[in-house]
């Protein structure tokens, strides 16, 4: 019957009009794409212009001297690369001062990003009006850059590590608030209705119903912060928030004469970030997949 009615004219006309409408949902694509690509170069182009031209000097003009400051601390590091593991054991407690930020930090963020993702989750949330308003809220918490509250800070409170644990706990609860809500909305809810149906309390509830089922996600995604946190904690030093970036920043400010301690800096926070992205990055293998990488 179908090989008879494709035979037929009309059956052929059908195919011709399918084979029509295809090609120019295919041309439309491209265009579509084509024009995207095209203000996407336009806006890229101009961008850069712009830059260029507000820029205090030319990027072209500069662009051959990219590689003399590093040359320079190089050459110098070398140069007085015998005093490298002194500089090194000098600069160890500032990095665990950076270490210390970013942990609380984030175990603070995680806590908070914990509660909010519980209560902006459609279907879990205590309060289902009020999920909007939760969701806001993250939304400020993770649009407000960390330096931008670290400076806040350091003008009320004071420089030193105090105003970068909190300003990378804010960003930090917005962050994960957001991805464990997501992880949360695909938990199964029939034991929190089972819970529901004993008397259970919206707490015992999200602990026994929810938690268990999401925990391994929300320590992957709290490991892989804590690895972000590292390097924004050693940022912050850069405008007085303590750590190892306070240290970075006066080394490197001072010029030539102290870059080998700027080298040593490099050297023991490059050192520290591998090591915790490989550390993390392993365990976040074990509790999403069950086996290291």
């Amino acid at each position: 019957m179908t090989d008879a009615t494709l035979g037929t004219p009309n059956g052929a006309r059908s195919i011709d009009h399918i084979r029509a409408s295809y090609l120019a949902q295919v041309q439309r694509r491209r265009l579509y794409g084509g024009l995207v690509l095209m203000i996407f170069v336009l806006l890229m182009v101009s961008g850069f212009m712009v830059a260029d031209d507000r820029n205090a000097g030319g990027f072209w003009d500069g662009l051959h001297q990219i590689g003399d400051y590093p040359a320079e601390v190089l050459a110098e590091a070398w140069q007085k690369r015998a005093d490298l593991p002194g500089l090194v054991v000098e600069f160890f407690p500032a990095l665990i001062e950076t270490i210390n930020i970013a942990a609380v930090s984030t175990l603070i963020g995680a806590a908070a990003g914990l509660v909010l993702s519980l209560l902006s989750t459609r279907g879990l949330a205590r309060w289902p009006r009020l999920i909007p308003v939760f969701r806001r809220f993250m939304d400020i918490m993770r649009a407000v850059p960390e330096i931008v509250i670290a400076l806040v800070l350091i003008f009320v409170l004071g420089g030193g590590p105090v105003p970068a644990m909190i300003a990378i706990a804010i960003h930090t609860a917005g962050a994960l608030g957001k991805m464990f809500s997501e992880v949360a909305e695909n938990a199964d809810l029939k034991p929190v209705e089972g819970l529901a149906s004993t008397g259970a309390t919206w707490a015992q509830k999200m602990w026994l119903g929810v938690l268990p089922q999401v925990a391994p996600n929300y320590l992957s995604y709290a490991l892989l912060r804590f690895e972000i946190n590292i390097r924004a904690s050693a940022i912050l030093g850069f405008v007085g928030a303590g750590g190892l970036g306070y240290e970075l920043r006066n080394s490197m400010a001072w010029g030539p004469g102290r870059f080998d301690e700027a080298a040593a800096i490099f050297i023991l926070l490059f050192g520290t970030i591998v090591f915790f992205d490989q550390l993390s990055s392993r365990y976040r293998n074990r509790l999403t997949e069950g086996h290291a990488a």
